[in-house]
């Protein structure tokens, strides 16, 4: 496919398609003429050998309308100068020196201009006096229900390996900031595999010291050996106390709330093959304006300066 973007091929493109232009405008004219000939002359039309009902109907050689050939013509023209102001012939850029992704760059800018001078007025003001704001907490919520609801469910309670974000519960922390960092650059929270650092036994002792942690029914005989294993490897993470590190994402594992579920079987299998969650960045697609309200929007879920 390469030899498709060679220079000689721009001027292959540019003949192919001028020539076409003046075949069909030469065509136009020698039919043209032709028929008009015929009919100054009194001759009348010539037929054809198509005929039907035993010779009743006869197809005749008429020329066409003199307004249907004006309108080839002009389409002719309009061909010329289209390729003649936009790209078409080649790599020719034309007298505008038009592009689709030029075009889409222009609409882009002038849809996040036309949306700064909507949403700008609220840049200034903090997420508690933003929740308090309808029209703001609205615009929040429409931005969230577009963007983010997809993976976090339109109410923000999330689902399994997805966050719910109207509880207090924090993998990087719900302070204003943290959460407008979060959405504008995303998060990729990684848990190490340790199914070659640690048995099956010691995996399985692990998964029942994390159930105790949280108050759940466990095997009190494999506690000892899952502390024993946690405090070798996973601590660095997850601290001695076990209540996570929001400057890592490490979740908290004394309290009631699991990203994946408490089942012996998902906290096995996580701390036997690890997990990698990606929240994606989002400064991609909505300006930091927008970013702002969506991030009030979601703190105000979880606070009670709210409405």
């Amino acid at each position: 496919m390469s030899d498709f973007i060679k220079p000689e091929w721009s001027y292959w493109i540019s003949i192919i398609s001028l020539a076409g232009i003046v075949a069909m405008f030469a065509l136009l004219l020698i039919t043209r003429r032709s028929g008009l000939s015929e009919s100054s002359a009194g001759m009348p039309a010539k037929p054809t050998d198509h005929s039907w009902d035993e010779g009743t109907l006869q197809e005749l050689n008429n020329p066409l309308p003199r307004w249907w050939v004006i309108k080839f013509f002009l389409l002719c023209v309009f061909a010329f100068l289209y390729l003649l102001v936009y790209p078409g012939l080649g790599t020719n850029k034309g007298l505008f020196a038009w592009t689709s992704t030029g075009q889409y760059q222009s609409e882009l800018d002038a849809q996040a201009a036309r949306s700064k001078a909507i949403l700008g007025k609220y840049s200034a003001m903090d997420f508690a006096s933003l929740s308090k704001d309808a029209p703001a907490h609205a615009i929040g919520q429409r931005l969230f229900l577009n963007n983010c609801a997809v993976c976090h469910g339109s109410n923000a309670k999330g689902s399994k390996s997805f966050p719910n974000l109207s509880d207090k519960d924090w993998l990087y922390g719900g302070e204003p900031d943290k959460i407008k960092e979060t959405i504008t650059g995303g998060r990729n929270g990684i848990m190490p595999a340790f199914k070659t650092v640690l048995s099956n036994d010691q995996i399985g002792a692990v998964a029942h010291y994390v159930r105790s942690l949280s108050g759940l029914p466990h095997d009190a005989a494999k506690v000892a050996a899952g502390q024993t294993a946690f405090a070798a490897n996973c601590v660095a993470c997850h601290g001695s106390d076990a209540k996570g590190n929001q400057a890592v994402g490490a979740p908290n594992l004394t309290d009631s709330t699991w990203l994946y579920g408490p089942s012996i079987k998902e906290i096995t299998f996580g701390v036997t093959n690890g997990r990698n969650n990606v929240m994606p960045v989002q400064a991609n697609y909505l300006s930091p304006e927008q970013i702002h309200l969506v991030a009030a929007y979601v703190w105000s879920l979880s606070n009670e300066a709210t409405k």
